[in-house]
């Protein structure tokens, strides 16, 4: 058969309209919005309704080509076809009414790596998964936008993990600003070798001593300000002795490599210049300073304030789906752009940092281990953290928006599917009630974000 071709909002219509135990075959043209040129993607989707209510419940999604369409046959599919197609094309079956697993993409950085459970970009691609097969869950928003996501426009939230190398300076991230992005970090590991008492940092802020030492907050921009560019001068020299080094090696100007050998090229750098380079960085960190950070610790991070998290200290972190940032410092060379945006973002940065502030509790029952904080409020979205005792269960009631979950630890199960620690899940708008429950025999967590609903 030839699946009927539809525009976008015409498949929209389409799906919510599927009659209940029917199925139907559509082609489907993919704007890829988050490619260089937006290149177009013709998109074979099946869809399917269960037999109690009308509209898609089910889907599977595959690149139309002519041997995917001859795979589907000449007759009208039916529910009963999704499994044995689902096979021949390696897609997974998609329910709409259910948590959707979410395979990661690993992004390296000069740091170490970000592991992006829903990124939609040029740089990678998170997935969808029944726990078979995968498809890019840019596929899925785009074909499925209502039921995923209901009146939330855009991608979702970015739900990452950041894993930086445990070697001081080399896994130290860059020191940012965002100007809109909002972001929480859930501290999940520190590496017991880089910080012996278990209490990692993150770079948050600039320091009150520092700033005690200047007649103003102006001066004291303009001081921090000439510390980098010195530093910043420093770093050229450096840089360009070490990409030398690069051509000869055939490796790529703006590739990612080990920590193991950016420290073989840093020894080849003249001693005096590695000797200035060390201190030139001591003197411009002298200006901000380390918030201590343990497992389990929260930091929401609001706009304008430089902040760089260090070494050794893995995180669970919910952001805006924006990418925006204005770079103020780094100690190695940035491979995402060419220069830094110092003088700029020094003009905008906020000086005060945020005090920790306590957790607001939502819910606790001591009997059954459950707690219910809200670790983030902002303007898009929020984030809850459940902690569960053992066979600990507790129901989230339909909100009518998506969700994003990130088990944190215990054998979480989500209306049945297990979601192993430091995996997550995307639970659709279209879902009903959702179940959490914690099948271990010690405590668990899981993080829960969603946005706010769009007026």
């Amino acid at each position: 058969m030839s699946p009927t071709r539809l525009e976008h909002r015409q498949l929209h219509a389409h799906l919510t309209q599927l009659r209940p135990g029917t199925a139907a075959a559509y082609e489907f043209t993919l704007v890829q919005s988050y490619l260089p040129g937006k290149p177009s993607l013709s998109l074979l989707v099946l869809a399917a309704a269960d037999a109690f209510a009308p509209g898609c419940r089910k889907l599977v999604i595959v690149e139309a080509t002519a041997a995917n369409l001859l795979a589907l046959g000449a007759s009208l599919p039916t529910p009963e076809d999704f499994e044995t197609l689902s096979h021949r094309w390696q897609s997974p079956v998609i329910d709409l009414q259910s948590p959707l697993g979410l395979t990661p993409v690993c992004i390296g950085k000069p740091w170490g790596q970000e592991i992006w459970f829903t990124g939609i970009e040029e740089r990678g691609l998170s997935g969808v998964t029944d726990g078979r097969f995968t498809v890019p869950l840019a596929w899925v928003v785009a074909v499925v936008p209502v039921p995923l996501m209901t009146g939330q426009p855009g991608n979702p939230n970015l739900l990452k993990i950041l894993d930086p190398l445990p070697e001081p300076v080399y896994g130290d991230l860059y020191f940012e600003l965002h100007e809109e992005k909002r972001e929480v970090y859930v501290v999940t590991h520190v590496d017991s070798h880089a910080w012996p008492d278990g209490r990692g940092a993150i770079r948050f802020g600039f320091d009150p001593r520092a700033r005690a030492r200047y007649a103003g907050d102006d001066v004291f921009r303009q001081g921090y300000l000439q510390a980098v560019t010195e530093y910043r001068e420093i770093r050229r020299q450096i840089d360009s002795l070490i990409d030398q080094l690069r051509e000869r090696q055939g490796i790529p100007q703006n590739a990612p490599v080990s920590s193991e050998q950016s420290k073989l090229w840093m020894a080849s750098v003249p001693a005096r210049l590695r000797d200035v380079e060390s201190k030139s960085r001591e003197v411009m960190n002298q200006f901000t300073q380390l918030l201590p950070l343990a497992v389990g610790d929260v930091v929401q991070v609001p706009p304008l304030l430089p902040h760089s998290l260090q070494h050794g200290v893995r995180t669970v972190e919910f952001q805006s789906p924006v990418y925006e940032r204005k770079i103020l410092s780094f100690a190695q060379k940035v491979l995402t752009q060419t220069e830094w945006d110092t003088r700029e973002a020094v003009e905008l940065m906020t000086l005060d940092a945020p005090q920790p502030s306590a957790l607001t509790t939502i819910e606790a029952c001591a009997e059954s281990g459950i707690v219910r904080e809200r670790i983030a409020d902002f303007d898009d979205f929020r984030v809850e953290r459940l902690q569960l005792g053992p066979d600990a269960q507790w129901t989230k009631a339909r909100e009518g928006t998506y969700a994003l979950a990130m088990v944190v630890s215990g054998q979480i199960c989500l209306n049945g599917i297990e979601i192993k620690p430091e995996n997550a899940a995307f639970i659709p708008a279209a879902c009903g009630d959702l179940n959490i429950e914690n099948k271990a025999n010690q405590a668990g967590a899981i993080l829960l974000c969603r946005p706010r609903a769009t007026k």
